[in-house]
């Protein structure tokens, strides 16, 4: 096995991913004032929550969830079994898929955790993660699933990791991870591929 400390994919997908789960939230109602001092109490609850962001006819993104709670105090968005598709191909074909148990959206910020589960399939970058949990910094654009998290990584072509400290800058689009890395990559030369096919 080969150990890999940063690799070079597309992040692209997980940015917009981020930049529409700010949207989510973007509505708010006013309703007075709270009866609750310590904000524990949501100000809007909905349930089986279905949004669908449309561009010029086209669908761009379909998110779900079983409640969504909103919080006006602290500003923050609560989503249980939260999952999204991302659409491309004016909606033709679905690019990006994605789940979580829960999900946690600062309305300020636009950062997001996702928690209890969460699993990211990016079908243009060849790329699937797996782990209990990751956060996005929208004003950094970096994704992270902190140092005591496992993260694992498959591509279809059998290249696997897994660590700790995984993280993902989508500006210099580069991953990584900080200890306890193993996995196999696997690398095709195209030339020999086109010359055992001839």
């Amino acid at each position: 096995m080969k150990e890999v400390r940063s690799a070079s994919f597309g992040w692209w997908s997980m940015l917009r991913i981020g930049i529409i789960l700010g949207l989510l939230g973007s509505c708010s109602f006013d309703y007075g004032e709270s009866t609750s001092d310590q904000g524990d109490l949501p100000d809007i609850v909905m349930k089986d929550v279905e949004y669908v962001r449309v561009r010029n006819g086209n669908p761009l993104v379909r998110f779900t969830a079983e409640s969504a709670e909103r919080y006006e105090k602290r500003q923050t968005m609560e989503l249980t079994n939260f999952s999204f598709e991302q659409f491309e191909h004016q909606g033709e074909d679905i690019n990006a898929i994605g789940q979580a148990g829960t999900a946690s959206v600062e309305l300020d910020s636009g950062n997001i955790r996702l928690r209890d589960g969460v699993r990211l399939e990016v079908e243009s970058e060849d790329i699937t993660l797996e782990t209990k949990g990751l956060d996005w910094q929208d004003q950094e654009r970096l994704l992270s699933g902190g140092e005591t998290e496992q993260v694992d990584m498959q591509r279809s072509d059998g290249t696997n990791f897994s660590g700790w400290g995984f993280s993902a800058d989508i500006r210099n689009r580069t991953w990584g991870f900080a200890s306890g890395i193993n996995g196999t990559y696997i690398w095709e030369d195209e030339e020999e591929e086109q010359e055992e096919e001839e």
